[in-house]
């Protein structure tokens, strides 16, 4: 099981900011196929993702007890 942390429009389309996944070991590029399919209107090309609090990039292993962070670019004025 992995934690998943959502933010801004990521969480609105989901509904949710945390999820729990059924994840024993893959990449980062895993889980974001993962949410793509289960979410098909979230958009995660663009997102910065971390681990452990850690940015990562996609090819990053991810095992059991991670949490994920899909982090959308954030723009402002």
């Amino acid at each position: 099981m992995i934690q998943v942390l959502l933010f801004a429009d990521l969480e609105e389309i989901v509904g949710q900011r945390e999820l729990s996944i059924e994840f024993d070991k893959g990449t980062v590029l895993d889980v974001k196929n993962l949410l793509n399919a289960t979410y098909p209107r979230l958009l995660l090309d663009n997102v910065m993702v971390a681990v452990n609090e850690e940015y990562a990039e996609l090819k990053q292993d991810i095992k059991s007890g991670d949490i994920v962070a899909f982090i959308p670019p954030v723009s402002g004025g």
